[in-house]
């Protein structure tokens, strides 16, 4: 007579466990660009593209390169000849906006490495850190209160957003203070539990308050967030992740992308 485990074990040989992506397994990893903890200044990330900003050392681009370049475009790049893009660039799945003092190469560069589908708008506008200016996902953008008519329209269209005008925390550069997914959003640390309700039902997904970097209150220059994956500096506290990784919802993609595997090869089995 078999041992009680023979046939779980001869289950198990003959139909392995999912195999789980790399990606998934990846929590918010934390990184440094030559020294500099504010990673959100030198890259910007979405869920269908990566820009990271040409330094001196490869490092910070072969943690981006390690954990995206499967799945989504890596893109090496500078802006107009400075390494700050991810302050000067504001984008999502669906578009990126540059601003008008970037150079014919650098424009036709980011064209060409770009997925097809993806709009590239240049920015005739005088406040010209995007970044700064714009905090968006794929579906919402909440914009500086001074932008232009024209800018906003712009940004609409080519981003396919809604755009709403607000300050956090009382601060006009939404897109320094915040930092928002389609599941989440991070915000300024001393916004009111108001504000709070205020902004998400803007742009109707929970958020929180929070810091980055061991208690930075700028969010934008410290976090890189998409759908499915976060980098944040390196001095980023273990508590500022778990909080990240929570309100992000970043846990929760994972675990589902693992139960629809198994799903999968159990409805193959059955076949």
């Amino acid at each position: 007579t078999p041992p009680a485990n023979y046939f779980i074990q001869a289950f198990h040989l003959t139909n392995p466990p999912p195999k789980v992506p790399h990606f998934f397994l990846t929590m918010a990893t934390r990184c440094q660009f030559e020294n500099s903890n504010d990673i959100g200044v030198f890259a910007k990330l979405t869920s269908n593209y990566c820009l990271v900003s040409i330094g001196a050392s490869e490092n910070f681009y072969s943690v981006f390169e390690a954990d995206l370049a499967p799945y989504i475009q890596v893109i090496h790049t500078s802006i107009a000849g400075t390494r700050i893009i991810g302050r000067v660039t504001a984008g999502n799945k669906n578009g990126l906006l540059v601003p008008n003092n970037i150079t014919d190469s650098e424009l036709k560069q980011i064209r060409n490495s770009l997925p097809d589908g993806v709009k590239v708008k240049v920015m005739e506008e005088k406040l010209s850190a995007l970044g700064n200016c714009i905090a968006c996902n794929d579906y919402v953008a909440l914009i500086h209160s001074d932008l232009d008519k024209d800018s906003e329209e712009i940004i609409s269209d080519t981003l396919g957003v809604e755009c709403f005008r607000t300050t956090i925390a009382s601060n006009a550069l939404v897109g320094t203070y915040m930092v928002m997914n389609n599941q989440g959003g991070l915000v300024h640390p001393l916004t009111s539990v108001e504000e709070l309700d205020e902004l998400a039902s803007l742009v109707e997904i929970p958020l929180c308050a929070g810091t980055v970097n061991r208690g930075s209150d700028v969010i934008a220059a410290g976090l890189l967030v998409n759908d499915y994956s976060a980098f944040c500096g390196l001095d980023t506290t273990s508590t500022e992740i778990s909080v990240i990784e929570s309100i992000f919802k970043l846990n929760e993609v994972k675990t589902e992308s693992k139960d629809n595997e198994m799903r999968m090869d159990m409805i193959k089995d059955l076949k």
